[in-house]
Formats: structure tokens, sequence, C-alpha cells
């Protein structure tokens, strides 16, 4: 039966996508302005480049307009009715054709209900595909209009039911009531957004991003928008979600590169070991880091004496000491004092000749002495982070003397390694990220001669979004947290999916590494699961209740979907490893056949990754891998097949999952139980478990 308005409301899209075609020709038309003549005063150049930065980006949100730009439409008691979309669209006379999903009016889109309908008579949802309308489904709250018989909630499943494609969708039309009152949650102080598998919270916190800049657009477009992902596969995963609501401008980051903005020579490669990466992750690193820093400024080990002309000048020991003393006392930042330092050296060289010639004559003519270089070396030298680790890495002797009270004897062994001969080729761990910003914070920027930084400054932002919250270690957040202006964070996450070693336990755990705020922290909870079909919910909670007992277990709003499968590989001594890949990949197969090309996550432990990868490669099925060299993977992720490793699976969602060797996830995984929650909640529709081992007790009935 086809819904007798929607002759009516194609009409009302087409003439929004014509108005929308139009402000775009006349944004390129100013922009074609602004580029004529570059010439001009400072003045007039600034202007133009201010206009054409607003232009540019007016544009980029322009362009998004074009798929499903009208996504529903709420009728109110006092007879107005308004279209909802992605982006604002007006008429000539500057009347409301769309209103952006964002803005106040549309507020009671996604929050109305039958016990308050927030003014509405009707809310209706748009099925389309591009400008094409397909369907109309409406919810009425007026109950003399029911006889109309279009009254109808399936928006928000048939998104559900819709095949993945290696990409987060947006989820503006379907935005449900807990969801929505997170995303309008207030700019000022930090947000908790605790939520289990499938309760969306990732694409909550992203519409969050986006609602913040639309609602205060000044300030936070000059001051920035950070959201940091757990890894590059993820940030890949998630990055159309954004530029689909219009906002194309925020900055999506892993730590690594955060650093690589400070220095772009420093390769992040190298896996931790599990043991260091314990250590390196612990907030007792503040001290040593700081510790590392005090051992390399000392006082001379004998008195200096150097030629100066027919006579020898002398700076003692002492002098020094009184030299490093006071360096320490007058500057916070390391590198800050180099001048200072220098100046002093100097003043005390000049001092011990008779005629106590001028200090800066003294510098000029022994600037180049070996033997003055290597004691400024020695007593303040001017310091690289990564300078500062890798001496400190290489070095028993230094390690040993920063651990201090602070790392136990069997601890701070794990974070030595040979120096090598080149720092252009040292390669650094996840681990050491924030333990170089860490140094960076202590040592600050090199300066030149002319006391101008070498090294540039930190960039804070006016609202930070942190996914996967759970695994960042103490000292990775110290490193967010600097980037923080104002302590304005959205923090997101599951305690009972933290698997990283050293993972917060609570969010106090979390709370106590961040930015002291004036406000406390408001606490959000997403309890409904909307991702994950009712029988794989009850398998994976199996898990939950032994992983993180003291967490309520996430509802799901899908009550039926395909039971999970788990088969059992025979098994002989010879050949089990061989037998269990054999089906994983026939499984792989019969599973992408049963989703009609939706896609499919192979979910493996670390050392079967090859073998299942060999032989997906033998059977000629189309694939992708990602890869654990270091958590800062590239690339995205398939779009129909994609293997990947359990240590990279958190924050994905795929039609299906074949989850391979639970026993193995639980003996290779520092918190096996939870990665193996993380790998069983990843599918919006088939789960299917493969063992040769025996099957782990919490997943037996």
């Amino acid at each position: 039966m086809t819904h007798p308005e929607i002759a009516a409301e194609q009409a009302h899209i087409d003439r929004a996508h014509l108005l929308l075609d139009r402000a775009r020709e006349r944004a390129q038309k100013l922009r074609g302005m602004v580029e004529v003549g570059r010439g001009g005063t400072t003045q007039a150049r600034y202007e133009r480049d201010v206009i054409e930065g607003s232009v540019q980006n007016r544009l980029g949100q322009l362009q998004l307009g074009s798929a499903s730009l009208i996504f529903g439409r709420i009728d109110l008691d006092t007879e107005d009715r308004f279209h909802i979309g992605r982006l604002a669209v007006a008429d000539e006379r500057q009347e409301p054709v769309v209103v952006d999903w964002r803005a106040p009016v549309a507020e009671p889109f996604y929050r109305a209900t039958g016990r308050d309908p927030m003014g509405l008579i009707r809310r209706r949802h748009f099925v389309s595909r591009g400008r094409e309308l397909l369907d109309i489904e409406d919810e009425l709250f007026d109950l003399d209009q029911l006889d109309e018989g279009f009254q109808g909630h399936g928006a928000l499943l048939a998104a559900l039911d819709q095949n993945r494609d290696g990409q987060l969708r947006d989820i503006v039309a379907t935005i449900q009531g807990e969801q929505d009152e997170i995303i309008r949650d207030p700019l000022k102080g930090m947000l908790i957004v605790q939520g289990g598998p499938g309760t969306g919270k990732t694409v909550v916190a992203l519409h969050r991003a986006a609602y913040l800049l639309y609602t205060h657009r000044f300030p936070l477009e000059g001051q920035g928008v950070l959201v940091v992902g757990p890894n590059r596969l993820f940030l890949r995963y998630i990055e159309q979600v954004l530029p689909s609501l219009g906002e194309a401008g925020v900055y999506l980051t892993v730590l690594a590169d955060l650093l690589g903005d400070l220095f772009d020579d420093v390769r992040v490669t190298l896996p931790d070991h599990p043991s260091s990466a314990a250590v390196k992750g612990s907030d007792r690193m503040v001290s040593v880091i700081a510790h590392a820093i005090k051992d390399r400024e000392r006082a001379l080990r004998e008195d200096l004496v150097v030629g100066f002309g027919l006579t020898r000048l002398r700076i003692t020991v002492a002098q020094s000491r009184k030299i490093v003393r006071e360096a320490r006392r007058r500057y916070r930042r390391h590198n800050a004092a180099r001048g200072y330092v220098e100046k002093e050296f100097f003043t005390a060289l000049a001092s011990s000749h008779h005629s106590e010639p001028d200090p800066e004559n003294v510098q000029y003519r022994l600037r180049r002495d070996p033997r003055v270089l290597e004691a400024l070396e020695w007593i303040w030298p001017v310091l690289t982070p990564a300078q500062l680790l890798r001496d400190l890495y290489g070095s028993e002797a230094l390690l040993g003397s920063a651990a201090g009270d602070d790392l136990a004897d069997e601890e701070w062994p794990t974070l030595y390694r040979p120096r090598g001969e080149s720092l252009a080729d040292y390669r650094w761990s996840d681990g050491d990220v924030p333990l170089l910003d860490e140094a960076y914070s202590g040592l600050g920027p090199r300066l030149d001669r002319d006391r101008k930084a070498r090294d540039p400054e930190l960039r804070t932002f006016g609202h930070i979004v942190v996914d996967e919250t759970q695994d960042h270690t103490p000292m990775a957040l110290r490193m967010i947290s600097r980037r923080s202006l104002n302590g304005s964070m959205t923090l997101v996450g599951d305690i009972a999916q933290a698997t990283a070693p050293g993972a917060a336990a609570n969010w106090d755990e979390v709370l106590n590494h961040l930015p002291s705020l004036t406000k406390e922290p408001r606490v959000r909870e997403l309890t409904l699961s909307y991702r994950i079909p009712a029988p794989n919910l009850e398998l994976a909670n199996k898990v939950l209740a032994v992983a993180a007992p003291d967490l309520a277990a996430p509802r799901a709003v899908r009550s039926v979907g395909s039971p999970p499968r788990i088969i059992q590989v025979g098994r002989s001594a010879d050949s089990a490893s061989h037998d269990l890949v054999e089906q994983s990949v026939s499984l792989v197969e019969e599973e992408s056949e049963a989703l009609g090309g939706g896609s499919v996550a192979v979910i493996a432990p670390q050392s079967l990754i090859d073998q299942v990868d060999a032989a997906l490669k033998a059977k000629g099925i189309d694939y992708g891998r990602a890869t654990t060299a270091s958590r800062n993977v590239s690339g995205p992720l398939h779009p129909k097949i994609a293997l990947v490793p359990v240590q990279l699976v958190k924050g994905l969602e795929l039609d299906g999952t074949v989850v391979i060797e639970p026993a193995v996830i639980l003996d290779e995984e520092p918190q096996g139980l939870r990665a193996l929650f993380v790998a069983l909640t990843r599918s919006t529709k088939r789960l299917a478990v493969v063992h040769a081992r025996p099957l782990p007790d919490v997943l037996c009935d």
C-alpha cells in the first residue's frame, strides 16, 4: 500500500535539493570572487583569506547534502510542521525548508514518546535512496488520527537490518531518546558515557561532536574538536560519520599522530611485551621521566681549565653545582634553562681571570672549544624527547637511577634495549608515545640563539572525544589531558571491554589521571543494545558475568535473530590446527552466503592469524587483513570479509562474525575473558564460533 503523501513529500525533497544546489553555486561564485587578485594591503589579503576559509567550509558542508538530505518530519499541535535533515536549507525568503537535526526545534523528533509527546501529533520517518523517497512511516500521537492506518515503528529496526559495508554509518535518522540526551548534553566539563556493546556509544559520541560544533560554532570552530581513537583501522572505520553530518573539520587521530605533529621523525612500529607495556603505562613513569631529566642536569666531575690567550680560565665543581641548582629553581622546563646555564658558565670562566674579561667575549672565543662543548653537554644538554628516552632505555645505570623507589627491581629492566647506532633508525612502541610526550612536557622545545622555539608547542582543543577510554593507560590519559584547553571532554567506553594490560577497573581510576575540574563529571549510561540480537547477546553475557560481575548486562532491543552457531572441529594430534583453519574458512564462505553479501569479520587469536590468512588466499576468497605490527594500523576495513586479530576488533560492527578458538583467545590475551566478550559482540546478525580445543566453561550451558 503506497502512502498517500509520498508524491507530495518527494516534491518537497526535490525542492530542498534544488535550493541546496543553488546555494552551492552561490558559494562557488563567492569563492571565485575571493580568488581574484591576491594583491592589496595586508588587511585586504587577511579579509579575503577569512572569507575564503568560510566559503570553503560551507562548500564542504553543502557537498554532503546529495544523499538522504531529509529523513523525517514532525507535525506539531500548533499546526506547524518541520522537515528534519542533515543540513539546514532555506528558501528565497529565508523560510526553513529543512531544519538541521541539531536545532532545538528538532529535539522532539528524537525525544517524543506516547507518555510525553512534546507537542507532536505526528512523527514521520522517510526511507530514501539518495534523492528518491521509497517509503514513509508515521508515528501518531493524536489518537483521533489513528484511522489513517500508517502508524509504524520500523525505522530503527530497518536501519539495523541493513548490511554493513566496512564503514560506520551515522544514526541521525534513528537516534533514540537515551542517545539524544547524551548528544545534547552541555559542553562544559566532562561527560562519561558508559555503554555496553551495541549500545551505539561510539556513533553517539561522534554525533555529539557534530552537535557541539553546531551549537557552539564560536568558539569551537577556532579552538578545534579532537577525536582520539584506539588505532587507525578504527579511524578509517568511523571517518565518514562526521562528514555525512556536515562536519568535516574535526581532527580524528591516534596518540602516535598527536606526537607526530610535534616530531615527524618518531616512527611507531614496535610491539610492546605485556610486561613492559604495563610498566610504561603506569603513572609511576611520571616520576621516572622527571628523574631521568634531572639526572641529565649535573655538576662537573672535576674543575675545567681551558686556555684563553696566554692565560687559563677555570670553572670549579662548586660553581657548576651552583649553576645547576639555580637553573632548576628558575626554570620549569629543562631546555628553557640552557641559555641561562651558558651565560652563567662563561661568567664563571671570566671571573677566574684577574682582569675579568667580558663574559660574552669569552663565550665568543671559546664557543667551539671541544672541552667547553663537552662540559656544557655534561652539565645541561639540549635534549629532544627521543634523545632522552633512547639514552635512558640504553643505559642500565640511567634506568636504575631514574627508577629509584618508583619501579621494582624486576620492572625497570623490562625497559632496557640497546641504543643502536642512529637515532634516525630507532623505533618506538605505542607504550613509548605517552612517555615521549611526558618527556616533552618536562623538556620543552629547543630554543635557538634568539630564544625562539625550534620545536612546536602542543596544540590544545576546545573539546576532546576519547573512544575506548577504558583501554588508555594513565600515561596516555595524561597525554590526552595536555591537549585539553578547558577540561571539556566526552569519554566513551565500556569497563567490561577493558582488555589492555593495566586497564582501569572502574571510571574513578580513569578520572584520577585527567584534568581536575570545577564541576563534577557527569556519568551517562547506555543500557540498550541496538546492534546485537538477543540470542547472540545472551551468549556474550555469559562471559560478561564472569569477566565483569559488577557490571549490569546490556539488554537487547531485537528479541529475535539467528541463534549463534558453535561448531566443534574433529581433530587429530597431527592436524588439529590445519583442520580448525580449514573448517573456519569454509564457515566464512557459508556465513557470507547466508548474509547475502553482507560483511563478515573473521576474528582470530594472533597465533592463528597467519594460518587463516594463508587458507583464505588458497581458497581465492576476496578479503582484507588488519595487521598488528602496531596498534596504529592503516587501511580501511574490507567491505565483505575482514580478517581481524582479536586485539583490533573492538569498536567495529559487522553483519556476521566467525570467532576462532575461544580457548586460545583466553590463553593469549592479557584480559582473555574480556577479549572474548568483545569478539562475541561485533555482529549485527549472525555469530559463529569454531573450536578444536574444548570450549571454555564460560560458554558451556
